[in-house]
């Protein structure tokens, strides 16, 4: 039986960026498939009850900077909690991976979501920028111009927009959420038991 996990996720969630490795290694010991979906996280917010960070109140912010730092030094990531371009849109990043996805393959989207995510949240990196969005897609090997066009086509857009719309009919209220048959799992702190979900199919 195959193994596919739907990975609904958005380049600027640091807690996406947290388990992207480990979910990428996770699939390939399992031979399991990962379908990428950036979405639109505030969309998704917006009716699942969530709210925005800057609307959440200042305790919760301030633990989740003590959390995020925790888990950077558990799994050795390099990570600055509070980086220099953060709240920051991440249309433009979502719809870069998607047209990776789209031209390259799901292994190029995967490890230019990767490289962005790092660009963000270890290098001080604006992913809301075209021009740095290009220089990091061509620092992963790719043809980061040539991404960056295909990226603001309409198609990419309706694919933004129908990722979301997943998400939302699949009731996800947060990310990074992966799916493995029919089965949620939300955020990164979740994967061992989305590891032992694909070492029972």
């Amino acid at each position: 039986m195959s193994k596919t996990i739907d990975y609904f996720f958005s380049p600027s969630s640091p807690w996406a960026y947290l388990g992207h490795a480990r979910l990428v290694e996770m699939a390939k010991r399992h031979g399991a498939h990962i379908e990428p979906k950036p979405i639109a996280l505030g969309r998704v917010l917006s009716v699942s009850g969530g709210l925005p960070l800057s609307e959440r109140a200042p305790q919760r912010q301030a633990y989740r900077l003590r959390e995020m730092a925790r888990w950077a030094q558990f799994l050795a990531i390099p990570l600055n909690v509070q980086p220099k371009f953060f709240p920051v849109p991440p249309d433009a990043a979502a719809r870069l991976i998607i047209a990776t996805r789209t031209s390259l393959g799901v292994g190029a989207s995967l490890e230019l979501a990767g490289a962005l995510m790092q660009a963000m949240w270890a290098d001080e990196r604006n992913i809301a920028d075209a021009d740095a969005l290009a220089q990091i897609a061509t620092g992963a090997g790719f043809d980061g111009r040539m991404l960056v066009k295909s990226s603001e086509t309409a198609g990419v857009q309706e694919q933004y927009e129908r990722n979301t719309e997943a998400a939302m009919a699949a009731n996800v209220f947060g990310a990074p959420w992966y799916v493995v048959d029919g089965e949620p799992f939300w955020g990164q702190d979740r994967l061992d038991f989305v590891e032992r979900a694909l070492a029972q199919k």
